[in-house]
């Protein structure tokens, strides 16, 4: 029910953007400094309300800095010159974290299912046989 609430809104404060990508406060405004297309809207007393666009632009500066270890520099000149191509690769390595994480989750609870499975059979197999009823 609280994802579904979170689905319908519109804005999204700076705490949690930050939760959610898994960055710092303090990190989110220093990027707005460096990256001038990223302007989150400003409520009374300049609290920030982010988009979902705005978050989904955050997320590609922390894909192309935290995780391509590119510098701010580049991340810049990247989204500059070739945003289309950074929005694709980071799309695409997204997906393919989440069918990984898809993958192992189905993986452990196979090995759980076959775990409980071969339990069940050695208990069979070494308990004694009940007798056999006349038929």
């Amino acid at each position: 029910m609280l994802k579904e609430k979170k689905e319908l809104k519109l804005y999204y404060s700076i705490s949690e953007v930050a939760e959610e990508i898994g960055v710092s406060e303090t990190l989110l405004r220093f990027w707005e400094k460096e990256f001038p297309e990223l302007k989150p809207k400003r409520a009374g007393r300049g609290i920030r309300q982010y988009t979902k666009e705005d978050i989904a632009q955050l997320k590609l500066i922390y894909h192309l800095v935290k995780e391509r270890g590119m510098t701010l520099t580049g991340a810049r000149k990247r989204l500059k010159d070739n945003r289309e191509g950074a929005e694709r690769n980071f799309e695409l390595v997204d997906r393919l974290q989440a069918i990984r994480k898809q993958l192992v989750g189905m993986r452990d609870a196979l090995d759980a299912f076959t775990y409980n499975q071969v339990e069940e059979l050695k208990e069979r197999i070494t308990s004694p046989l009940p007798p056999e009823s006349p038929a």
